[in-house]
């Protein structure tokens, strides 16, 4: 009878230590921390300090959002990546702009699931994209691109803009970033399927820059533009070739999407409605410039008397547009040329 009363006490014990069993056999997503291979990769590299936080989009889809501005802002946190999470592994697009922000979004990414890093959809190589490769192929993934990112990286823009990095954004790019070539390019549009979730990824040729593409999230119906899409701001037109980039967001406007996730910018409430934006503005500069040079009227002249009221006061108008708007009239003058 003496005995009784240590039943229960035996009894919670007993449960006790199952429930420390079980919680050791859970699968605990690891703190990238506690990984001395990620460890020692990052120690080549000042940790980034600036906020990063991963948004969950739907079921699979998660992003972090750069900070709008200049290459070098926000210790170059200025553009968007995301990832893809599915029970076979991680689908990452874009990489971000130093090694140090993609070590902090892997970090992110660790704290909601193990599963690998599969993949690297590169959505174009311009810096502020592909600087954080090397962390991701260090971890084993495939890197992705489409055709034209090697007219990139053999030449010597490639080279030189990475050395400015050096030395604008040291210590967070420094003598250890690398240009990390794709493992496979693309030529035309593919689908794939990772983990039951299947992706299409549309190759749009020459638009924003050498080579752009886009992933569309099937089941999730959510797409990553990239560069083509920039959400409520004035996009950086650099070389592109605006009448591809035209056609492209024409098709792009005829998609039913839940959600849009640009390459700069939020995530677009009305994906359509963004679309629609950076198509009028593609769409109203190469009318002006198209019939300034057709007219052989100078560029100022026609720069300065036309109507931009509706994009003046976006952001990024003041730093970007006019060099936009001279960009698309050499490029008319080409195209006039041509005919």
């Amino acid at each position: 009878m003496k005995n009784r009363g240590l039943l229960p006490v035996m009894f919670a014990v007993l449960i006790v230590a199952a429930c420390d069993a079980a919680r050791q056999n859970e699968q605990v997503p690891p703190s990238p921390m506690r990984d001395p291979a990620l460890q020692e990769a990052m120690s080549n590299f000042a940790p980034a300090t600036v906020e990063v936080e991963l948004k969950k989009v739907s079921d699979h889809v998660y992003f972090v959002e750069g900070v709008p501005g200049i290459a070098t802002d926000n210790q170059g946190f200025i553009s968007n990546a995301g990832a893809v999470v599915t029970d076979a592994g991680v689908v990452v697009f874009d990489a971000l702009g130093t090694p140090s922000l993609a070590h902090l979004m892997l970090e992110k990414l660790r704290a909601v699931t193990d599963q690998p890093i599969v993949k690297v959809i590169v959505s174009h190589y311009h810096a502020d994209h592909i600087y954080g490769l090397q962390v991701f192929k260090e971890q084993g993934a495939e890197i992705i691109a489409p055709a034209g990112a090697l007219d990139y990286l053999n030449s010597e823009q490639a080279e030189s803009r990475l050395e400015e990095r050096r030395f604008s954004l040291d210590p967070w790019v420094n003598e250890t970033t690398h240009l990390v070539a794709p493992d496979r390019l693309l030529q035309k549009s593919e689908r794939f399927s990772v983990g039951g979730v299947d992706f299409t990824v549309s190759v749009l040729g020459s638009a924003h820059s050498d080579g752009d593409l886009t992933l569309y999230v099937e089941p999730d119906r959510v797409l990553f533009s990239g560069d083509i899409i920039f959400e409520g701001r004035v996009p950086f037109l650099g070389d592109a070739n605006t009448r591809t980039w035209l056609d492209v967001l024409e098709r792009m406007e005829a998609l039913k999407l839940v959600a849009l996730i640009p390459g700069h910018g939020p995530l677009a409430a009305d994906p359509n409605q963004a679309i629609a934006l950076t198509r009028r503005y593609l769409a109203r500069v190469r009318e002006v410039m198209g019939t300034a040079a057709d007219d052989m009227t100078a560029f100022a002249e026609a720069y300065e008397r036309a109507d931009w009221s509706e994009f003046e006061n976006l952001p990024a108008f003041e730093e970007a547009h006019r060099r936009n708007a001279y960009q698309v009239y050499l490029s008319m003058e080409e195209e006039l040329a041509e005919n």
